[in-house]
């Protein structure tokens, strides 16, 4: 007889429905949960109303539901410190620490990091409202494109590069008075870096780690990526141009020193490190660290783990993540995010999404949507991420587009582009 354990996964987005959807398959899940979740998460799990930055409240339906292990999908709560809030209690909670987690909350923090422990990164510097003139000096003399940086969370729209000096100026102005609130107090310059993105995923247990799946996501809202930055519009698994000779150097220059300079500085981890990764010129830099797992990276890199995510849970918490092995089907996963017409900027939530999935091998992780008496309707500015698996990328990205066909709602927009660069 196979132990099972009771599961909360925190969040409602397309990253917390593939979690769902993955975990709910393993013989050692017993009664899942995910809260708040939405249309999508309630076919494999049981939704919980809960606002995630409400851990009173959070703990009250873990003691009811008697959960074992509380899976944080969102950079909210962990920053927050929800980890260090459950440390009396016997909840497992994956996901680091609060301190730990200033590793994505601030870019500051995380560059200083990077420069102790000798990580490949852009140089960059800081500043705030009070030497503004500096940073326009600064502005004036990078010799390529400038990129601005809110220094804490901004929905992963805190980023901007601009080709303009003067456009520049006016941006790091309007950051800091607050243009993403207190995410914008402090803004980093950082050097651009021209070359190819892509995204490591490691599991630890605060002392070994695991490599997941590679991915890279598509940020810009129109194809040839142009446009605004979005939380992403689509990702492709695994990434043809990340070799063996790059991921050596990413694993010897980043991740074990990364993982080295967690344990040093006592930073107390057991969840995942999302690192953000560019190739230029056969070098791999960092661009960001995350403290969880990247959105709609997860939903190409869980469908493509064939063993039990589940042992990968217990071993992070247990510390024997090195007696863990992940496998990984070879084939390649790409997901393409259905979104709402006007986002990244305003757009109308409510709409009724019509969707057939009778005819279609693809996957539907729902991410903005919302069960409403018998329907279904958009909650957000992503609403739907379509994952297929095929021989290359190529084939996956049409077998998404085709399965597409099968989902409708008022303004809806994607990219059908997604991997034109690989």
């Amino acid at each position: 007889m196979v132990d099972q354990y009771n599961v909360m996964i925190l969040g409602s987005g397309g990253r917390e429905h593939a979690l769902a959807w993955k975990i709910s398959q393993s013989p050692q899940c017993g009664h899942l949960y995910v809260a708040p979740g939405n249309a999508g998460t309630s076919d494999v799990a049981v939704n919980l109303d809960l606002d995630i930055s409400d851990f009173g409240k959070i703990r009250e339906s873990i003691d009811r539901c008697q959960i074992e292990y509380l899976i944080v999908g969102p950079e909210a709560p962990l920053v927050a410190g929800i980890y260090d809030y459950f440390l009396d209690h016997p909840v497992k909670v994956i996901g680091p620490s609060k301190a730990a987690s200033v590793m994505e909350g601030s870019k500051a923090f995380a560059n200083a990091f990077m420069e102790q422990y000798k990580i490949p990164t852009a140089s960059s510097k800081n500043f705030t409202i009070d030497n503004i003139q500096e940073a326009y000096d600064f502005i004036d003399q990078q010799k390529s494109k400038i990129v601005l940086k809110a220094d804490g969370l901004a929905a992963g729209k805190g980023v901007l590069i601009l080709d303009d000096k003067a456009e520049a100026k006016v941006e790091i102005k309007k950051m800091l008075d607050g243009k993403f609130g207190d995410a914008s107090a402090t803004v980093v310059i950082e050097e651009f870096l021209d070359g190819l993105e892509f995204s490591v995923f490691v599991a630890t247990d605060g002392e070994a780690y695991t490599l997941l799946p590679i991915a890279k996501d598509y940020k810009r809202i129109g194809e040839g990526d142009t446009g605004l930055n979005t939380g992403g519009m689509g990702a492709i698994s695994p990434v043809p141009f990340v070799d063996d000779i790059m991921m050596e150097k990413v694993v010897t220059r980043i991740i074990e020193p990364t993982i080295k300079g967690l344990k040093n500085r006592q930073l107390d981890y057991k969840g995942f490190v999302f690192i953000g990764l560019i190739n230029v010129g056969g070098e791999p830099y960092v661009i960001e660290y995350n403290c969880r797992l990247g959105d709609p990276e997860t939903e190409v890199v869980l469908p493509r783990i064939e063993s039990d995510l589940m042992d990968v849970i217990i071993a992070i918490h247990n510390g024997t993540l090195s007696e863990t092995n992940i496998v990984t089907n070879p084939k390649t996963a790409a997901t393409i995010m259905l979104v709402s017409g006007g986002y990244p900027e305003a757009y109308k939530k409510g709409k009724e999404i019509i969707i057939d999935q009778s005819e279609s091998d693809s996957i539907f992780f729902h991410a903005g949507t919302i069960k409403k008496e018998y329907s279904t309707l958009t909650n957000g500015g992503r609403v739907i991420a379509v994952t297929s698996i095929r021989d290359n990328h190529t084939e996956a990205v049409q077998s998404s587009i085709t399965a597409i066909e099968n989902i409708h709602f008022e303004d809806m927009h994607y990219r059908k582009d997604i991997g034109f660069d690989l």
